[in-house]
C-alpha cells in the first residue's frame, strides 16, 4: 500500500473507529471497562512495583482511573502525560486521587505542577489495534515518539475493546507494538507469532514481582 491511500485508509478507520466506540452504550462500556480493569489490577502485579504512565480518558476510551486508583493504592507512582510542543515527546508527570489538574490545548485533564516521573511502564489507549500489536493512534504520533526516546524501554500495555481490532494497521518503521493488549475479552501477548490470549493467572505468574 503506497504512503498517501494508506494515510486515506488511517484516517478512514480513526473516523469509523472512534464513531463505533462512542456508540457503545452507556451500560455495555461501563461492563467492558470493569473487565478490562480486573484484568489490568489483577494480571500484572509487577505494576504495584512501577512507574506507571496512564491516559485521562477521551472520546469514549476504556476509563483507567479506577485501575490507576487501585494501583495507587497498592505502592504504584503514577503520572499522567504532558504535551510539550508539536513533534515532542510527552513528558510525564505525577497523578494521585486529589492532584490539582488543568487541561491541556486539546482541553484532556493532566496534573497542575506536580513533579516529573521517569515512567517504568505505560498503559496506552488504542484507537485500534492489529493481531500483531500495532497500535492505531489518533495520528498525532506522539505515543510513537516518546517509546521511541525512552531508554530502557518501558513495559508498554494497550487497552482497546475488542471491537476495535483490525486485521493489520500496515505498520511502518515508527510503529512500535505493545508488549501486552488486554481487552475486555482476554489479555493479548505479544510473540514472533502475534497476538497469543492467555488467562488472567498465567499473565500474572510472568508479571509477577521479584523480591530481592
Amino acid at each position: 500500500m503506497s504512503d498517501i491511500p494508506l494515510q486515506n485508509w488511517k484516517q478512514q478507520q480513526r473516523t469509523r473507529l472512534r464513531e463505533l466506540r462512542q456508540q457503545i452504550p452507556a451500560a455495555q462500556h461501563l461492563l467492558w471497562s470493569e473487565a478490562i480493569t480486573t484484568a489490568l489490577t489483577q494480571g500484572f502485579p509487577v505494576l504495584e512495583n512501577h512507574k506507571i504512565g496512564f491516559y485521562w480518558p477521551y472520546q469514549g476510551e476504556y476509563d483507567p482511573v479506577p485501575a490507576m486508583t487501585s494501583l495507587k493504592a497498592r505502592g504504584a507512582t503514577l503520572a499522567l502525560p504532558e504535551v510539550t510542543g508539536k513533534g515532542e515527546p510527552l513528558r510525564f508527570v505525577e497523578w494521585w486521587p486529589s492532584a490539582p489538574m488543568k487541561k491541556d490545548i486539546y482541553g484532556i485533564p493532566f496534573p497542575d505542577s506536580t513533579r516529573e516521573v521517569a515512567v517504568t511502564s505505560l498503559v496506552i489507549p488504542l484507537l485500534g489495534f492489529d493481531e500483531q500489536g500495532y497500535r492505531l493512534g489518533y495520528g498525532s504520533g506522539y505515543f510513537d515518539r516518546t517509546l521511541a526516546a525512552m531508554n530502557p524501554r518501558p513495559l508498554t500495555i494497550g487497552v482497546a475493546f475488542e471491537i476495535l481490532r483490525l486485521s493489520t494497521i500496515y505498520p511502518q518503521q515508527h510503529d512500535i507494538p505493545m508488549d501486552y493488549v488486554v481487552t475486555e475479552q482476554s489479555i493479548l501477548c505479544r510473540t514472533d507469532a502475534g497476538l497469543v490470549p492467555m488467562t488472567v493467572a498465567d499473565c500474572a505468574a510472568r508479571n509477577r514481582i521479584v523480591r530481592d
